[in-house]
């Protein structure tokens, strides 16, 4: 929409408060702030939820691959057949065995349900979840025979110990003997501590080579599952469907999509329902920005009746009042924008003060998974909050618009 001289001059005149306006002028400061509250807290929900899904995926891939072979009953004694055929299937990126049994710890009388995972001792010292994420020690102490492991942050502070205490992992199902079944108990050196920021993950897991955990777990040359990374992890059913065939009646895949399911299906959930919830405040405050231009319009109807009579056209004040509008609108989109981006690049130092007043941590990693506030802001649904906002604003502003230029200049006059 391209303004001539004039109108550009009036426009300009009206954005600014006129004696006797002040009322007119708060009321668009406050449609104003509205809207940039609202585009502002579009922007910073709608990217912690999809960093929180981001890294929440990033984290539970990277220990659990885009799928598992996994063996009934927990065990598949023709691993290296199966793995072979899935490092053949087209698609498949890699592919490890992998053993992992919940079991009991015991420290010094503290004892705390973990989660034994055996790994092949190149995934443990490759692994990037592991590898990038260690608090303590090195992933270099594992070697099979050992009887040295890595176990989370959460359980290392559960169980109070560090680097070089000795735990005993308890495997209820023990070797037989006459008087029944006895515990299998094996003392390990804690060789190194990670913390990969999934908070279940951190107060379980006790990763040690694979030999390590077929001993412990009287496998013998047994693994439970084999881990796989395909191309591409929305297209992993497709890409593993041969695969599926082949090992039919022997083990069952499982990708993370079915493993994750109902927490994936709610994060969905809970964006869309939060858009729209968040929505509401952008459309209330393009009703503000209706109403301020509404008494704009009544204020200045003198004023639109002697343009009207020295030859103002109607579409010229019709862009006028659009322009008005638009202008508040679009201001506030752009300051919403950069409080957005602020609040979201010092989101933990807000964290951190929130928790300073109120004496509450309102991001729990026991209830959250994550350790951290995540934050991925996505550029096309940024474009969308602020299209969303200037259609709204621009909506607001046709009725008043049409009303200005509809104004007849001989009954305004007549009265005046």
């Amino acid at each position: 929409m391209i303004l001539n001289r004039f109108e550009r001059m009036i426009a300009k005149r009206y954005l600014l408060p006129g004696k006797g306006e002040g009322f007119i002028f708060l009321v668009a400061g406050i449609s104003l702030a509205a809207v940039m509250l609202g585009v502002a807290a579009l922007i910073i929900v709608m990217s912690v939820m999809n960093g929180f899904r981001a890294e929440l995926f990033d984290k539970i891939v990277g220990l659990n691959g885009h799928a598992v072979v996994q063996g009934y009953g927990g065990r598949l004694p023709d691993w290296r057949r199966v793995l072979a055929e899935a490092k053949a299937t087209p698609g498949v990126t890699s592919a490890t065995p992998l053993i992992e049994q919940p079991l009991l710890a015991n420290y010094q009388g503290r004892v705390e349900a973990v989660l034994v995972r055996g790994m092949t001792m190149p995934d443990i010292k490759t692994n990037p979840i592991l590898h990038g994420k260690l608090k303590a020690g090195s992933l270099s102490s594992l070697a099979p025979g050992s009887n040295t492991v890595a176990i989370g942050s959460g359980l290392a502070e559960n169980l109070g110990v560090t680097v070089g205490s000795s735990i005993s992992v308890i495997n209820p199902a023990g070797r037989s003997t006459p008087f029944g079944t006895v515990p299998r108990e094996i003392s390990y050196r804690v060789g190194a501590i990670f913390e990969v920021g999934v908070y279940d993950y951190d107060k379980a897991f006790v990763i040690m080579p694979m030999e390590d955990a077929q001993t412990l777990l009287l496998l013998g040359d047994v693994v439970g599952m084999i881990e796989v990374e395909t191309v591409d992890a929305d297209k992993v059913g497709n890409i593993l469907a041969p695969l599926a065939d082949k090992v039919e009646g022997q083990a069952v895949i499982s990708d993370w999509r079915q493993m994750n399911s109902s927490l994936f299906e709610a994060l969905q959930v809970d964006r869309i329902v939060s858009f729209v919830i968040l929505s509401l405040i952008i459309l209330v405050a393009v009703f503000n920005i209706l109403s301020s231009l509404i008494m704009l319009v009544r204020a200045k109807t003198r004023d639109i009746a002697i343009m009207r009579t020295m030859g103002a056209r109607r579409s010229s004040l019709l862009k006028i009042f659009v322009t008005v509008g638009v202008t508040i609108g679009s201001l506030g989109m752009a300051a919403g924008v950069v409080l957005g981006f602020i609040f979201l690049y010092f989101r933990e130092q807000v964290l951190n003060f929130i928790r300073l007043v109120t004496g509450q941590n309102i991001w729990d990693p026991s209830v959250r998974f994550l350790a951290e506030l995540p934050s991925k802001p996505d550029p096309v649904e940024i474009v969308t909050i602020c299209a969303m906002a200037l259609i709204f604003s621009f909506l607001a502003t046709l009725y008043p618009a049409f009303k200005a230029a509809n104004t007849d200049p001989v009954q305004v006059l007549r009265y005046e």
